[in-house]
């Protein structure tokens, strides 16, 4: 199978790829550390972790009979540079920044690899999984020799730092496997942890989601708790600071000139509070943005121009509070309140 195990990674680098390794299907050692993270409450609204506990055991879970399991980093869009500076400026995550939605970028990649390992095993099994299955994907990379789990629960790997996206490939194809990275190199550095605006993580390698801008503005339905708002600063959706501080990601990014290639990273979050449904629908309907939806993202953009405190977003804020949606409401007009205070304290 090595002549297999070659092939799968030079179809992975040739779709993109920039880390590939192989993995046993083992049973989790890691699953006693998710069943205490649930517990503990700091999966916060994302119910779907406990109801699917049981499948989180072993790659079983996922796909029957599995006997390996090809773990893959596809890397986070270039860095197109510093946006120019405006009052009305908001952050999203790096992720995001081509306004397309990663799983419809990767999937269709891993099913070339899937086709590769059946074609090349007639009635062999694989499947294709992107962070929507219940895998230990982070601890099968390490597994399969990707690298590490750092402080602020990303993988982390020497040459890539952690811009990058965790796939993985199932099949009950036995394939040789790689030697598991079995050293931490965060050393003694806490800089994720000290940088964390909202104070996300209780301990090294534990995240209280429940805190974390990500969960907050991308997977929360509901409001925002008050004393969690203004630690959410500018970032409209999701959040990078743990990776920005690390040490591992401060290798030059590549630059891009596309400014096109990058919409979400411009958005102004007034436009987004005087948008209809329709419009959004229409722009953000195969982008990161639909995950949250129109009234997450008013919700979102009305707290970042709370912080901002510019009375230039009064206006806006102001017709977006008359929308019927109680909790786009609340956020707008705490965001009014916010800036009159500031105006006038």
């Amino acid at each position: 199978m090595d002549e297999l195990n070659s092939e799968i990674r030079s179809l992975a680098t040739q779709l993109g790829f920039i880390a590939t390794g192989f993995a046993p299907a083992v049973q989790s050692t890691g699953f006693h550390h998710l069943t205490q993270w649930i517990e503990s409450g700091y999966a916060a609204g994302m119910q779907y972790f406990a109801d699917r506990l049981d499948a989180y055991h072993h790659p079983d879970g996922v796909l029957t009979g599995t006997k390996s399991i090809i773990a893959l980093a596809f890397p986070y869009p270039p860095d197109a540079g510093t946006p120019p500076e405006t009052p009305r400026q908001a952050k999203v995550a790096r992720y995001s920044w081509p306004g397309l939605d990663y799983h419809d970028v990767i999937h269709p990649k891993l099913k070339q690899i899937c086709r590769l390992i059946v074609d090349r095993v007639p009635q062999s099994m694989a499947r294709g999984v992107v962070d929507t299955a219940p895998l230990m994907e982070r601890e099968v990379a390490q597994l399969a020799g990707l690298g590490w789990r750092g402080k602020n629960t990303l993988l982390l790997n020497k040459q890539l730092g952690s811009y990058f996206f965790l796939a993985c490939v199932l099949t009950d194809v036995e394939l040789p496997t790689d030697s598991p990275h079995q050293s931490s190199h965060c050393g003694t550095c806490t800089a994720c942890l000290d940088a964390c605006p909202t104070d996300a993580f209780p301990q090294p390698g534990v995240l209280d989601a429940s805190r974390c801008i990500s969960y907050l503005t991308i997977e929360h339905r509901g409001s925002i708790p008050m004393e969690l708002r203004s630690g959410i600063g500018d970032w409209l959706f999701g959040c990078d600071v743990c990776q920005e501080v690390c040490p591992w990601n401060r290798k030059p990014s590549r630059v891009s000139t596309d400014r096109n290639a990058i919409p979400l990273s411009l958005i102004d979050p007034h436009e987004l509070l005087t948008m209809n449904e329709e419009t959004f629908r229409h722009r953000f309907r195969k982008t990161p943005f639909w995950r949250t939806r129109r009234r997450g993202m008013m919700r979102n953009a009305a707290i970042v121009l709370g912080n901002q405190g510019d009375a230039a977003s009064l206006s806006a804020l102001r017709t977006a509070a008359d929308e019927p949606d109680e909790i786009v409401q609340e956020a707008c007009q705490w965001a009014i309140e916010q800036i009159v205070a500031n105006q006038f304290p």
